[in-house]
């Protein structure tokens, strides 16, 4: 139907559905080993509806920016913001850097450069056209 939200609505209900197998098969032998003191800890569950919260509100953020660029520009940042993120635990987990590991931090920060530079590019050529007919009409 073209509804954004509905189909926010149909991915959570679809992670709900898909994850709880696995949450059960991979999580089940952690969480009855800790079922007696973490599962009753209201700073566990706090922790849990925190988290929930953010998860949620990030894929409202997700289909806000696809609706206001593209789902293409919405995958390059992702794709910058973990080359950021990895360039951040270099420094404050101490990670030893290889060759490969930077050399792909600089190829993805230097393609998501170039690609915001074109898009930057196409929206004042864009402005332009307008301004121009927008003045021929005049």
């Amino acid at each position: 139907d073209d509804n954004h939200w509905k189909l926010t609505f149909y991915n959570n209900c679809n992670a709900v559905v898909l994850f709880t197998p696995l949450i059960i098969m991979f999580e089940l032998p952690a969480l009855s080993a800790a079922a007696d003191k973490q599962l009753v800890s209201g700073l566990f569950w706090g922790a849990m509806c925190v988290a929930g919260f953010f998860g949620f509100s990030i894929g409202i953020v997700t289909v806000l920016q696809i609706k206001a660029t593209s789902p293409l520009s919405h995958n390059i940042s992702g794709t910058a913001k973990a080359a950021v993120q990895s360039m951040m635990a270099f420094y404050i987990w101490k990670n030893s850097p290889t060759v490969k590991g930077i050399l792909g931090i600089v190829f993805v920060l230097g393609g998501s450069l170039l690609y915001t530079l074109v898009k930057m590019n196409e929206g004042k050529a864009k402005t332009q056209a307008a301004k121009a007919v927008e003045l021929r009409g005049k």
